[in-house]
């Protein structure tokens, strides 16, 4: 049985809307933040060293990040569905976004969350963090425009960039952004990820 280890609150609700999409069954193992560190218990280090979320497990396997999380729930749970055929041009784009959610784009928006704490000692840090985020936001924009999906029709890119999109929704800046903002209000409206919600509990980036 697959088996989702989930932080509440946390990116691992994108791999709850995938399996949705998807329809494919799962068993759901909740975690809770620390009230007060808001980070994740020490009960995930015994699913994996790391102790981070999300961890699937299935079958004797253990796979953790998010990239590889949706590369291996498509493939063994997809049938087809949402990604382009192995080998296809379409594919190789696809494949590059599900690396370059988390290898790239997540960098200067975290960057921005433990800077931002810091206070007058962050200041010299700000413009080449607002630089980048702008860079890989932009890129995101330009990515969308024209288009409802990033491949043209909804696949697993679109659920590993979507907490990209969210975070910048959190930071205020969807308004920048109109491509980004109405693909957010897109895949948020999707019966999918409103389904994820209702099996993952609260999760505040779904509230912009």
């Amino acid at each position: 049985m697959l088996v989702v280890h989930h932080l509440n609150d946390s990116r691992s609700q994108r791999i709850l809307w995938l399996l949705e999409e998807l329809g494919a069954p799962y068993e759901l193992k909740i975690y809770q933040r620390d009230a007060t560190t808001r980070l994740a218990p020490a009960e995930l280090k015994a699913v994996h060293p790391l102790g981070k979320s999300p961890v699937v497990t299935e079958d004797g396997r253990t796979i953790i990040e998010s990239g590889a999380i949706v590369d291996y729930l498509v493939r063994r749970h997809g049938g087809g569905k949402l990604s382009p055929p192995p080998g296809s041009d379409a594919y190789e784009i696809y494949n590059q976004w599900l690396h370059y959610g988390e290898g790239s784009a997540m960098l200067p928006l975290m960057l921005n969350m433990y800077v931002s704490r810091l206070g007058e000692a962050g200041a010299p840090l700000h413009p080449r963090i607002e630089s980048e985020m702008d860079n890989h936001l932009g890129y995101l924009e330009d990515s969308l425009a024209g288009k409802d999906w990033l491949l043209g029709e909804l696949t697993g890119a679109d659920v590993q960039m979507s907490f990209v999109g969210e975070v910048a929704g959190a930071f205020g800046r969807l308004d920048r952004y109109p491509n980004m903002k109405a693909w957010v209000d897109r895949f948020q409206a999707r019966p999918a990820y409103k389904a994820a919600l209702a099996r993952g509990g609260d999760y505040s980036m779904a509230r912009r």
